[in-house]
């Protein structure tokens, strides 16, 4: 579906409770199913994580993930582990675009049998999962977190553990200690010095309750919303100051395009700030690349310029976004230019009306550009991509008075 977005309330006042974290909740998936005896709550309702747990609890010898990427890393490591266990992963078109290789090599350091079915480096895959003894893997650092994250999650599992050494400058820092975090809240051991991590074998974990944090990438277009009304103050819940998430770095990002975040008994709130004085907005992103998106759109209906870095993993997601950023914001009015790990945006004051955005099948693209219906009537083509991570996202913008119809 395609819909219209536009408004004329520009003094935005609400309070919104925000899905679980997707990037948590699949971690926590995989996890329940090596040590089923946790529990978890607040989980997100996002299709990624739907297909995450249905595969999970099923027993099927074609595992469709969809455009699922997380599913795909995470669930390549589990089944490669579970002994036993020959399934073959596949997914989406795009899906079958996206590269495996650097994964299925490290999995093969441990011994576990991987071929691919069509083109090598690629999904769809076939795994024969096997009881695994080897206990050391190397792979280059500046790779998606998502390979790493995988191998770190089945490791206490392994029956010697895992030594992972990474080679070079690391990727997205904070989705790595993420993931060791909830290692440790289950009591696994692990260290991270310098570049190797260790996870520690462990046979059982104590029973216990985890509870999602709600999702910092989905606050993000409300710190968009935000910045880009006249006067707003919306309160987000659940959050946590101190948060796992790497994308919580909005509170000090939108801090310089003048929101002020406040914390309170697991809410924040989101507040403009008067006569705000612009500097220069020139962010390194490489620990939080799935917000870029948001950022330039934000500064386009700001009317200031950008500079970010860091957004070498853009070009592997659901769609290559760079890209797909230029294209879109270019037809918006706005004067930009990519390379395989910046973007730049020149300063504008004109945006122009009911635009169609296209949306490359990327809740992202979707979700990003709909703030700027504060600005000028927008047109989001294919909305309803908005599930992949964020299913009640219209309804939400819809409860801050934003007009909202289908064409």
């Amino acid at each position: 579906m395609n819909l219209l977005l536009q408004t004329t309330q520009h003094n935005l006042q609400g309070q919104i409770a925000v899905t679980g974290s997707k990037s948590e909740t699949n971690r926590l998936l995989l996890l329940k199913a090596l040590f089923p005896n946790i529990t978890l709550a607040n989980t997100s309702n996002s299709d990624d994580s739907e297909v995450m747990q249905k595969a999970l609890s099923g027993n099927d010898e074609i595992v469709d993930i969809h455009h699922a990427g997380t599913a795909m890393r995470f669930l390549t490591a589990y089944f490669a582990v579970n002994e036993g266990r020959d399934v073959v992963m596949t997914g989406s078109s795009r899906m079958q675009e996206r590269p495996i290789k650097i994964l299925v090599e490290a999995l093969g350091q441990l011994g576990v049998e991987i071929s691919y079915e069509k083109e090598e480096g690629y999904p769809p895959i076939k795994i024969k999962g096997k009881k695994v003894t080897a206990s050391k893997v190397t792979l280059a650092a500046n790779v998606s977190s998502q390979y790493i994250s995988a191998l770190l999650l089945v490791a206490s599992k392994l029956e010697n553990g895992l030594e992972l050494t990474l080679e070079g400058d690391i990727t997205s820092i904070p989705y790595i200690k993420m993931t060791l975090a909830l290692l440790k809240d289950l009591d696994i051991q692990t260290s991270f010095e310098g570049n190797v991590i260790k996870v520690y074998p462990k046979a059982e974990v104590a029973s216990k309750e985890m509870v999602v944090e709600s999702d910092w990438s989905s606050a993000s277009y409300f710190f968009s919303l935000v910045a880009l009304a006249d006067t707003a103050s919306i309160t987000l819940s659940s959050y946590k100051e101190n948060s796992l998430q790497g994308d919580s770095e909005l509170v000090s990002l939108y801090e310089k395009l003048g929101v002020q975040t406040t914390f309170q008994d697991n809410k924040m709130t989101l507040v403009k700030q008067e006569n705000f004085k612009f500097g220069t907005i020139n962010f390194e992103l490489n620990n939080t690349p799935d917000i870029a998106q948001t950022i330039v759109v934000t500064c386009l209906g700001l009317g200031i310029g950008c500079h970010l870095t860091g957004l070498h993993t853009l070009k592997i997601k659901e769609t290559d976004r760079l890209e797909a950023l230029r294209i879109e914001l270019t037809k918006l009015g706005a004067n930009i230019s990519v390379t395989n790990d910046s973007l730049t945006l020149t300063p504008s004051g004109n945006i122009n009306h009911n635009v169609k955005i296209a949306t490359y099948n990327d809740h992202r693209m979707a979700m990003a550009f709909a703030p700027l219906a504060l600005k000028v009537p927008i047109i989001i083509e294919n909305a309803e991509v908005v599930s992949k991570s964020y299913p009640d996202f219209w309804n939400d913008l819809k409860a801050l008075d934003f007009q909202i119809s289908e064409l």
